[in-house]
């Protein structure tokens, strides 16, 4: 008679079956840590010229071509292996590589945002007080407004002057450059401001940009001061005032992305959500080869504000993509759509033991725990969000697993804390199957955030093996 096999040790029981926290550091190895450090330090050149939504698609671009994607015609015949990109207003874009099986089984989406927080212009925005000269501004995106005071700002955008030309502007990101900031009173003087709570110590109408304090040499002319900031313009990029109505200015922390920790193991930087999942989705999809299905990257715009307008997600022109896609294959795009997945490749939060009374440990995600995975966003009650279904997000786990990639699983804080939403809900209804995925990130929304190297280049890794799934 056989012998009876030995019971298993409760260690042995544990490591079966239960799913313990671990740090991602002692879940890879060496060289892995390595292709992660490395992969970051083309992320920081990405995040460094690429700080607006404008610029991020230029990159995008450029970096496409590189790799052999041509401007996407709906009225051309693809073949696999072809490479397009559609360039929507020049503030998002999808990237496609036609798969060997084409639309008929649907596409594989991994859709990031490419707009940030950030302080922009209102549309009559120069005005001088007290012989110095300000922009008004309309802060874009949940900010914490004390945050972007008494900080280095840059100017970025595009200026339409009254004949159509268009004007690009950058300043503030070279050497030598002048930067901009807004003033904040001194602590001697604060105790009104003190006062106040957090949250109504400073208003929209506060936030307004110190941009000169030198006046033309005319002691009789009126708006002296304001006068000489526009001549400085009117020389450098010969527009006048009335060209600022027709302009699109972002101003954006001048600070540079650079490592944090003795051990440089994270990168500090303005803009990580979400350029932090953007960067991999665009790497996996120009190294992507020769996928069973056609594969899209959207790089979007409008998700800080609600996705819409028609450069976000909450507009058609994914869909018009897709269905461009499908009907040059003969192939019904809603049909198309239904059978389709997608990867909504935002960040989440990473667990901050400094509050951690807002998080529920448990269902967190970590800095070094790699992608984090969030199977609902939303607010409260689930309110805001398209809640994945099991078999996706089972099929992810497999796909992860089975390509070594690091992830985890949590929530954004506890239950009725707060929450935040992602572009999944615009993905899924249009029938798509589809599961936020993202990077945690430290401080998210402040002008210098912070993410783990390791969590980036698992994200690369993660939405490389979606593409590449059989």
């Amino acid at each position: 008679m056989a012998k009876k096999a030995a019971a298993k040790s409760a260690k042995e029981l544990a490591e079966e079956l239960l799913n313990p926290r671990k740090n991602g550091f002692f879940k890879v190895s060496d060289e892995k840590i390595e292709k992660a450090d490395k992969f970051c330090e083309g992320y920081k050149a990405f995040l460094d010229s690429a700080k607006t939504e404008r610029e991020s698609v230029d990159y995008a671009v450029k970096a496409a071509e590189k790799h052999g994607f041509v401007p996407f015609d709906p009225k051309h015949q693809y073949a696999p292996g072809d490479k397009v990109y559609y360039n929507n207003r020049g503030k998002s874009i999808c990237l496609a590589i036609i798969g060997k099986e084409g639309c008929k089984n649907g596409v594989r989406i991994a859709a990031a945002h490419i707009d940030n927080p950030r302080i922009d212009l209102k549309p009559i925005p120069l005005y001088e007080s007290t012989e110095m000269v300000y922009l008004k501004t309309h802060y874009y995106g949940g900010i914490k407004k004390y945050q972007w005071t008494a900080i280095p700002l840059a100017m970025h955008g595009v200026i339409i002057k009254r004949d159509g030309t268009s004007v690009q502007v950058c300043v503030g990101e070279e050497p030598g450059d002048p930067q901009f900031t807004i003033t904040d009173i001194l602590p001697h003087l604060g105790q009104d401001q003190a006062a106040k709570p957090l949250g109504s110590a400073f208003t929209g109408e506060d936030l307004n940009i110190l941009i000169g304090s030198r006046p033309v040499r005319d002691e009789e002319v009126k708006d002296a001061y304001k006068l000489n900031v526009m001549r400085i313009l009117n020389e450098k990029y010969g527009i006048v005032e009335a060209d600022l109505i027709s302009a699109e200015i972002e101003f954006v922390p001048a600070f540079k992305a650079t490592d944090i920790g003795f051990d440089r193991s994270l990168v500090g930087a303005y803009g990580h959500d979400d350029r932090v999942c953007a960067y991999p989705a665009l790497e996996a999809i120009l190294n992507c080869k020769n996928p069973v299905q056609t594969v899209i990257t959207v790089l979007t715009d409008k998700e800080e504000t609600g996705s819409d307008g028609n450069t976000g997600l909450n507009s058609e022109y994914m869909r018009y993509f897709i269905a461009d896609l499908a009907q040059a294959e003969g192939e019904e795009p809603r049909h198309v759509l239904s059978k389709s997945t997608c990867i909504s490749a935002d960040v989440t939060a990473a667990y901050d033991p400094h509050y951690a009374s807002a998080y529920e440990a448990q269902n967190s995600c970590y800095i070094n725990g790699g992608l984090g995975v969030a199977k609902y966003t939303g607010s409260r009650g689930k309110g805001g969000t398209s809640d994945a279904n099991a078999e996706f997000v089972g099929k992810i786990r497999r796909i992860f697993d089975d390509a070594g990639v690091l992830w985890q699983i949590g929530e954004l804080g506890k239950v009725d804390q707060g929450g935040g939403g992602t572009v999944a809900k615009y993905i899924a209804n249009l029938n798509v199957d589809v599961l936020d995925i993202g990077v945690p990130v430290l401080s998210m929304h402040a002008p210098f955030e912070v993410v783990s190297k390791l969590d980036v280049y698992m994200a690369y890794k993660g939405f490389k093996a979606f593409f590449d799934e059989k």
